[in-house]
Order: structure tokens, then C-alpha cells, then sequence
């Protein structure tokens, strides 16, 4: 088999990866995408891994390790999405756009109910 049919499909994948991050606004979609393209990473890892018919398997190994690695990113990263939508409500990455707690904000304060609360005429 040639090389250039598996280095073309990750070349591909990775693009279709790189396309998805930066055009998706879902949280998990853009996770999704960032998993493509480090399948698209390890796709190369084991197609030159085979070409080279290298003897201690060095691509192979280095594969496992990615998987690993992407295993443990993606248990975290949707731990963070969870986390998000219960604070926000939405998982939209352009609609979340401070990390601090929503209890330190400050809302705006009517002076108006406040002095009615009082028990001094407003009019």
C-alpha cells in the first residue's frame, strides 16, 4: 500500500478537525473536533510506523499514548461542559464569555423600589 492513501484521509480528517473548531459554537461539537484530528495524528503515527517497517513499533506505541492522553482530555473537557451548562445554561462557547462565579456579578439597582421598600413616598 503507498503512503500517500493514508497520509491524504488524515490530511483530510484533520482539516475536517480544524474546520470544526473554529466554525462550531456547541462545546461538545468543538470537543468532537479536536478528537478528529488527533485521530488524524494517530492515523499518520501508524501509516509511517508501517512504511518504515520500524522493528520496536515506535508509531504503534506513540498511538497508545495519544489514545490515552485523548481518553483523559475528553473525560475532563466534558466535565468542564457539564459544569458550564449547569452554571450558564448553554453550552454555546460564543455565549460564554466570563469564567468568573455569576454571584459576583453586580446587577444594575433601581433606586426608585428601594426607597419605596422604605416606607417613603415616591411621588
Amino acid at each position: 500500500m503507498h503512503l500517500a492513501y493514508p497520509a491524504v484521509l488524515a490530511a483530510l480528517l484533520f482539516s475536517i478537525g480544524v474546520y470544526g473548531v473554529l466554525a462550531r459554537r456547541n462545546a461538545v461539537l468543538v470537543l468532537m473536533s479536536v478528537e478528529l484530528m488527533l485521530n488524524a495524528v494517530n492515523l499518520n503515527l501508524v501509516a509511517f510506523d508501517a512504511w518504515l517497517r520500524d522493528s520496536l513499533h515506535a508509531g504503534q506505541a506513540l498511538t497508545l499514548f495519544t489514545i490515552t492522553i485523548a481518553a483523559a482530555e475528553i473525560g475532563l473537557g466534558l466535565a468542564i461542559v457539564l459544569l458550564l451548562f449547569r452554571a450558564r445554561g448553554t453550552a454555546d462557547v460564543d455565549r460564554i464569555t466570563a469564567l468568573g462565579d455569576r454571584a459576583a456579578e453586580v446587577p444594575a439597582v433601581d433606586p426608585e423600589p428601594a426607597a419605596a421598600s422604605k416606607g417613603q413616598d415616591v411621588s
